[in-house]
């Protein structure tokens, strides 16, 4: 019986290459987002052979720049940082793209990830029902009530 190696990141459980085949076909632009221990990473990507390209891409430390005094990880931190990608890829030219969630399992935090960049003006198809309710995005629940517009309009002014 011949042996057949199996792909490192399929083994890792870091790449799904079906779901991955279908999106590279599809020839659009695609968001990810990457909520670790403490931040919230957003970037939006152009999908080639040769490896993705970074068309833009949002960091949630840049929210301790402009005031932020709450989690980088909460939902109102991932609305920001998506919206904040979302300013940046349409100042580059993008007008659309897809959600890619890979293996992982698609959360409330990627979900105000995604409504940030919709907010942004990038067009992506998403279902409204799966957005959070609007009180948990402006941070209502947690201490950072009224810092949520404060810097929404901060991102607005510098990202043009």
């Amino acid at each position: 019986m011949a042996y057949s190696k199996i792909l490192r990141r399929l083994r890792e459980e870091k790449t799904n290459y079906r779901k991955r085949g279908t999106m590279l076909m599809g020839k659009r632009d695609f968001v990810t987002v990457n909520i670790t221990n403490e931040n919230t990473l957003v970037q939006i990507l152009t999908p080639g052979m040769t490896g993705d390209k970074v068309v833009a891409s949002a960091h949630s430390r840049y929210l301790l720049e402009k005031g932020w005094k709450g989690s980088r990880k909460s939902v109102p931190a991932a609305y920001l940082t998506g919206y904040l990608a979302g300013k940046k890829a349409i100042g580059k030219g993008a007008k659309g793209a897809i959600m890619y969630t890979g293996t992982r399992r698609f959360t409330q935090r990627m979900a105000a990830a995604l409504k940030g960049i919709i907010d942004a003006g990038l067009e992506v198809p998403a279902d409204p029902e799966r957005f959070p309710a609007k009180e948990r995005i402006n941070g209502e629940h947690l201490t950072v009530k009224n810092e949520v517009s404060k810097i929404k309009s901060a991102i607005d002014s510098e990202v043009k």
